[in-house]
């Protein structure tokens, strides 16, 4: 019995510590996975942050009414001459603030120069369109509707009477504008829109990664964001916004047109301070729900993201990214997709009765 008993054990004893040195390997690589993980999220808190629930503004205080007053506004077409245009024509909150196309399409039918980026979380920009000329979004809001192409309102004035004369505005207006013995003025209709859009804030899988939960990104996502990180995606595209904090020239190792194909000669600020040193530059654009907001760029000349992502390493970092690269941060750039509230998608009621 003694001579059955003896061998079995040693040859359990054998398994036992045979298993161990990989069973330590495996504890170890796992342990090295999760310390890769958190040092990777200790490295994403010191370049991004999350974003706030709103924009808030000093001087255009939020409140209730005023942002149902600016969604009114917002998706009327009588801030157009014509109207055939709300700012929800080009900016179109059902598919994530954009229309999905090179540049948008006039009150008069004409296209515009500039494709028309998204509303959402753009009151965290530093300034407003591709080259900055507005401040703000209140000043933003009011650009558009006077713009002979876009809205072609022909003054101010001729908007504070096309209001004026619609009955349902009157106590709106009045009741968010309680002391202004003329509360329907131009500066009001731009405060509203824009008080509106401080609301539009789509938080994201990323979001939740950066208040700690490191589940909301994949494991392909992960890989994205190192490499978004490493290859120096973050010299420009940053904050919470990824991007949306600078001016930075297309092209610093390229002539952006040879890689877009692009059909105008846009040279960017140029065009507004008559600077040599301002030719090509362009807002470097928060890349919030980017995988929504084809086409790229401020022309549109580019509609896949996996080729604007091989043209901005091209163009911006001088690297010829693989598909093993560009793979990876595009999946990355996906986590960046957040929700858009079913009741900012939804026009008001009182104007789809019209």
């Amino acid at each position: 019995m003694k001579k059955i008993i003896i061998p079995s054990l040693m040859v359990c004893a054998m398994i036992v510590s045979c298993g161990s040195p990989s069973t330590e390997k495996a504890d170890n690589t796992a342990n090295a996975n999760q310390q890769a993980d958190k040092d990777l999220l200790t490295k994403a808190k010191g370049i991004f942050q999350p974003l706030p629930e709103r924009a808030d503004n000093p001087e255009n205080p939020i409140t209730e009414a005023k942002v149902k007053l600016g969604k009114m506004l917002y998706y009327d077409t009588r801030l157009s001459k014509t109207g055939n245009n709300s700012c929800n024509s080009c900016h179109n909150l059902a598919t994530y603030g954009v229309d999905n196309v090179a540049t948008s399409k006039g009150d008069a039918g004409k296209n515009g120069e500039r494709n028309s980026p998204t509303v959402f979380n753009a009151a965290f920009n530093v300034a407003q369109f591709w080259d900055g000329r507005a401040k703000d979004v209140e000043e933003q809001a009011g650009g558009p509707i006077l713009n002979p192409v876009e809205m072609a309102i022909p003054s101010k004035e001729y908007l504070e009477k096309k209001l004026r004369d619609a009955k349902e505005y009157d106590e709106m207006f009045k009741a968010v504008f309680p002391d202004d013995k003329q509360p329907i003025t131009y500066t009001n209709i731009t405060k509203s829109i824009a008080a509106f859009e401080r609301t539009l804030v789509t938080p994201a899988p990323f979001d939740a990664y950066l208040k700690g939960d490191a589940t909301a990104l994949n494991d392909d996502q992960k890989l994205g964001l190192r490499m978004f990180i490493e290859t120096g995606c973050t010299q420009c595209h940053m904050g919470s916004g990824l991007g949306g904090t600078l001016f930075q020239k297309f092209g610093l190792f390229a002539d952006y047109r040879t890689l877009t194909n692009s059909t105008t000669n846009d040279e960017g600020k140029k065009k507004q301070s008559n600077q040599a040193g301002d030719k090509d530059v362009f807002k470097a654009s928060s890349l919030r729900n980017i995988a929504k907001t084809a086409p790229y760029f401020h022309d549109g000349s580019v509609s896949d993201l996996n080729k604007a992502v091989v043209i901005m390493g091209k163009t911006q970092l001088n690297k010829e990214l693989s598909d093993a690269e560009v793979g990876p941060i595009v999946a990355f750039l996906n986590s960046l997709t957040g929700t858009v509230a079913e009741d900012v998608k939804t026009p008001p009621a009182t104007l789809t009765k019209k």
